[in-house]
């Protein structure tokens, strides 16, 4: 398909997409409200499920980081250690407007860190809170959960239906959007993404994947709000193919049952939707008939992705708040939450407020 027939594709596409929402239908529209008004607003912890042998070539250091997204830490590092980015390894990417902690690695082969890059690195909003060396280069993707911590205020929390609204995700969980940092400021990856896609994507032209997954994602949210609009989102199909909770473990469900539908109530497993790419859907029947609907509205991203060779994936339709709470302060409410890798609190804040950005 040529790039103009692409450009006319998704030119109809108002942004930010009307994507539904869940709680809707139960509580009406979200009252508006603010967060990360600060950086100090939007708190985020990295949680991994082990921790550094403490001897190796790479010196993992344990950061928090202030106003500065990952590949910004990543640079500093790889500077003040005089070795190449490709070096520093992270396991996921953090927001710029929050303060977050994770873990990086450097590579650094029969030498010490140079002295003084603790307060070299504090002098660009990187604090160090703890050092260790590890035989192995720290991957993107080992971290099995972010823990949020974030600050809102205005009309919202007069709502009174506003506990009740985050009672119910505790309950029932949320509907998996992929966030709009994931689309750029005005959604401006996706007509990025078309265009390179139209062409014929090329890594040099997009290194780090972001386009190409900016294009699956608005194809992944496009299903999950079909599934939302029917009532699908949290329940069994015929043909589904579901993945349990905290895990990548996927099976297929031929009919769902009562034990199914039970563990899926208890929130145990999820329906999954699938992310574009080369290789056969495992889904069947209603399923798969949802998402052959996407090459039918999408056909120029969908066969841009295959060409690209981006291997079909997974991903789930629902997420599962882990250890949810909230206070109340004067002018202010907390909440704090923990969600699985790869996962976004927008698609939590959506549910509870109105906000331009969500």
């Amino acid at each position: 398909m040529s790039e103009a027939a692409s450009r006319r594709e998704l030119d109809a596409i108002a942004w930010p997409p009307t994507w539904p929402r869940v709680l809707d239908a139960e509580f009406g529209p979200p009252v508006a409200g603010e967060y990360r008004a600060t950086p100090e607003d939007f708190q985020v912890a990295e949680v991994l499920d082990f921790v550094p042998e403490g001897e190796g070539e790479h010196l993992w250091l344990h950061i928090e980081k202030r106003d500065l997204t990952t590949a910004m830490a990543v640079r500093d590092l790889a500077r003040l250690c005089g070795v190449s980015p490709r070096d520093v390894g992270y396991s996921g990417m953090k927001d710029r407007l929050a303060v977050t902690r994770q873990w990086l690695s450097v590579q650094l082969p029969g030498r010490e860190a140079p002295s003084g890059l603790h307060d070299a690195l504090a002098d660009r909003g990187v604090h160090v809170l703890a050092e260790a060396r590890h035989p192995r280069k720290l991957k993107r993707g080992v971290h099995r959960a972010n823990r949020f911590r974030l600050r809102l205020t205005g009309p919202a929390l007069e709502d009174p239906d506003f506990e009740a609204r985050w009672a119910q995700l505790g309950k029932q969980g949320v509907a998996n959007y992929v966030g709009p940092q994931r689309f750029g400021p005005e959604g401006r990856n996706l007509p990025r993404a078309r265009s390179l896609l139209a062409r014929g994507w090329r890594k040099r032209d997009d290194r780090d994947g972001m386009l190409l997954s900016a294009a699956r994602s608005f194809l992944f949210n496009e299903l999950l709000a079909e599934r939302v609009r029917n009532g699908s989102w949290n329940r069994l199909l015929a043909g589904e193919v579901a993945i349990l909770d905290g895990t990548a473990s996927q099976f297929s469900v031929t009919a769902p049952d009562a034990e199914l539908d039970g563990r899926a109530a208890r929130l145990d497993l999820h329906p999954s939707g699938i992310l574009w790419g080369v290789g056969d859907s495992v889904a069947k029947e209603e399923a798969l008939a949802l998402e052959h609907r996407l090459p039918e509205r999408y056909p120029a991203l969908c066969a841009g992705l295959a060409h690209a060779q981006v291997r079909l994936a997974r991903r789930s339709l629902r997420l599962r708040l882990g250890e949810p709470s909230l206070t109340r302060g004067e002018s202010a409410l907390w909440l704090a939450f923990s969600l699985p890798r790869g996962a976004f609190a927008t698609a939590v804040l959506r549910e509870l407020i109105a906000h331009p950005t969500l």
